[in-house]
This record gives C-alpha cells, sequence and structure tokens, in this order.
C-alpha cells in the first residue's frame, strides 16, 4: 500500500523488499547506508546490505549516536565522498534518518553544518539536497515523512533543522521490521509518536487536515491499544502495523508544529554524557505540559479524550502518567539522570528552542524552571 502524503512511502508488511526499486526511480547508484551499532549487532544492517541488488556498489556507516552529532556527521559524510556516492539510506530510528538527512545536505552545500539549523537562518539557505531514502526500523519519530532533523553540535546544542529539501525523496515503512524491538524501546518509540500527535493537536495553527491525521494516531496508539499490545507482545503484527501508522501519522500532524514538550526534551537531550532516548524523555515530561496547557486550547482536551476512547472530561495528565506506568516509562527526570543543578541551563535551552513559536502558553522564564521542577 502506498499513502499519498508527502513523498509517498511505501507502507505494508514486507515491502523492505522493494529496495532496489526504489533506489532505481530515486536514481541512486552508489548509495551510504546510514545505520548504527544496535542494528548491526543483531544482524539487520546485513539484512538490508543482502537485499540490495549487485547491480547497486553500497557503502555502510554504522555508528549513529543514540543523538546524532556533527561529528558524526562529518564521520559519515567522509565516507560518502571517498567512495562517491550519489545518495544517502538511512536505515534505524530516527537517529539514523536525520544523520542520513544531514549527510544528504552537506554533500552538496558548502561551510558548516551549524549554518543550515533554524537558529542560524537555514530554512532558507537549504536547497535541493542529494536523493535520501529513510526506512524507520522503529514507530515512533515519523521522521521518514517530516521535513526536519535534529544534530547536536559540537558545542553542545542540540539544534532543528528544518525544510521541505530535507524530507526524504521516497520511505519504505515495513511494520515487519519493528517485529521484536525490545520493550523499552517500543514504549519511547511509540510516546515519540503520541507527543507528536497531541502537541500538533494542541499547536494553534489552523490546519484540520493535520489535525484530524493526529487524532487518528492517538486512536492507533491508545483506543486500538497499539503501543500497550505492542509493548506487551513485541511480535504482534497489527499492533506493530497500527504503531508504524502512527509514526508516520505523527510526523504529518506536526507539520502544524509542536511545542514545550519538545522544547523542554530538546535540551534535557543535548546532554552527550547522558545519552537520553528522546521519546523517553518525551513521555516523562508530557504530563507536566498538559498540566500547564489546560484551559488554554479550547475544547482540543475533549476532542483527544475522545480519540483515546475515554471520558471527554478525564483528566489527560492523569491518563498519560497511568500509560507510563503501564510501559515502564520512568518515574521523572529525576530517575534519567537530570539533576536540579542542570535546571539552569536546561531553562536557556529551551527559551531558545524553535518548537516554542506553535506552543499555546509560552513559558516565562520561571515557568520553565517549574516545569523542569515538576517533571524531576
Amino acid at each position: 500500500m502506498q499513502l499519498n502524503y508527502f513523498n509517498q512511502p511505501y507502507f505494508g508488511n514486507g515491502d523492505i523488499e522493494k529496495i532496489s526499486k526504489v533506489l532505481t526511480l530515486n536514481g541512486i547508484k552508489k548509495p551510504l547506508i546510514c545505520s548504527d551499532p544496535g542494528l548491526s549487532s543483531i544482524g539487520m544492517t546485513d539484512k538490508i546490505i543482502n537485499l540490495i541488488s549487485d547491480d547497486f556498489s553500497s557503502s555502510f556507516y554504522g555508528e549513529t549516536p543514540a543523538n546524532p552529532t556533527e561529528k558524526s556527521v562529518n564521520d559519515a559524510l567522509k565516507i560518502f565522498n571517498n567512495n562517491g556516492c550519489d545518495g544517502v539510506v538511512g536505515f534505524g530510528g530516527g537517529s539514523s534518518i536525520d544523520l542520513a538527512k544531514a549527510v544528504a545536505l552537506m554533500a552538496n552545500h558548502g561551510g558548516n553544518i551549524i549554518d543550515y539549523s533554524v537558529v542560524e537562518g537555514g530554512y532558507r539557505k537549504i536547497a535541493e539536497t542529494i536523493p535520501m531514502i529513510a526506512i524507520p526500523t522503529t514507530a515512533g519519530t515519523g521522521s521518514e515523512v517530516s521535513d526536519g532533523a535534529l544534530l547536536v553540535m559540537h558545542d553542545g546544542r542540540k539544534l532543528i533543522f528544518a525544510s521541505p529539501h530535507l524530507r526524504p525523496n521516497a520511505a519504505i515503512c515495513d511494520p515487519e521490521l519493528t517485529i521484536g524491538l525490545p520493550p523499552f524501546l517500543t514504549a519511547g518509540a511509540g510516546m515519540d509518536a503520541l507527543t507528536h500527535c497531541i502537541e500538533a493537536i494542541l499547536s494553534p495553527i489552523i490546519d484540520p487536515p493535520a489535525e484530524a491525521v493526529g487524532l487518528d494516531g492517538i486512536e492507533k496508539i491508545i483506543k486500538q491499544e497499539g503501543l500497550i499490545r505492542a509493548y506487551k507482545d513485541g511480535n504482534d503484527k497489527e499492533a506493530r502495523w497500527n504503531m508504524m501508522m502512527a509514526s508516520t501519522e505523527g510526523a504529518m500532524a506536526f507539520s502544524k508544529g509542536l511545542g514545550a514538550v519538545h522544547s523542554m526534551s530538546h535540551a534535557a537531550g543535548a546532554n552527550q554524557e547522558l545519552n537520553l532516548h528522546h521519546g523517553t524523555l518525551n513521555a516523562v515530561i508530557l504530563p507536566t505540559i498538559l498540566k500547564f496547557n489546560h484551559n488554554h486550547v479550547g475544547n482540543k482536551y475533549s476532542r483527544i479524550a475522545s480519540s483515546m476512547g475515554i471520558n471527554k472530561s478525564a483528566n489527560l495528565a492523569d491518563e498519560i502518567t497511568k500509560l507510563n506506568e503501564i510501559i515502564g516509562i520512568p518515574n521523572g527526570l529525576a530517575e534519567m539522570g537530570i539533576t536540579e543543578d542542570m535546571i539552569p541551563e536546561l531553562v536557556k535551552h529551551s527559551i531558545t528552542d524553535p518548537s516554542n513559536i506553535t506552543t499555546p502558553r509560552l513559558p516565562t522564564e520561571k515557568e520553565w524552571e517549574n516545569l523542569f521542577l515538576e517533571a524531576m
């Protein structure tokens, strides 16, 4: 099945076998495959390499960190240039796909990667990149259909890169690639997708189609129990299909923008020593922001509750907290290694995050501090 949205991702069980066809359609003969050590250790990268026809000459970068860095982009770019590659494949979670986007960007753009970040006015500087294909192996970020990427710079900042030109030329969404994903990764990735759907809906930007897509994603995750079922049984094919679709829908929905949950998780995720999982951070922070935004979003909470299959007057923050407990999400930021002495720096990062542009209620500096304390 193909979706008629953005760049028409291939979506279906077994669609990974179309990789050679997709490379050909996008004019790629010498792809650089960007992946991570975890996938290599379980033989997943061997699978994709073996599926690519001998008509192609593939190169490989398998050291993508949990939060892709400026250094990892430069390392992968060297392999791309040294081997005369003409396209990039991001194979893995959002980190591998974001890194692949950055390599595709820098392969034909001059200067330094930081020049193209949103805070440096990069949106207007980014032109057409070299061809890039995304193949997600987790169901959470939706990076395969989004026009953004997150990278940690040499100076420690976790910055957003955004442009329609960063949207992959093609995506292969094969739910079977997520079969057997460990429960803790299933949980964190799934909560990332849920946060995307919720924050997109709460964004004040008016875009009814994107909002409807987000509500459908929430229904698949919660009402149809896609997340809980996939967490409890990694081999549940229907649950995996629903979560992969919800992940893709979450990214489609956040064309409306995101909000303060992501501003805070970007700040905490920039700490390279802790190397915290983005989706898990979103899960921990989400209840705090739901409380903060209450009474500032009209009737949107009741609409979200309906999509979740719960009473329209239910307390969403409490419902998310209960869900977090069921799927083993940490009880707070402190449990993830964040300490109170880090909060001033986290606040600085949060204040400047571009996700604030579409948050329904913009915190003051003191409110940012209190929000981090509450999320501890």
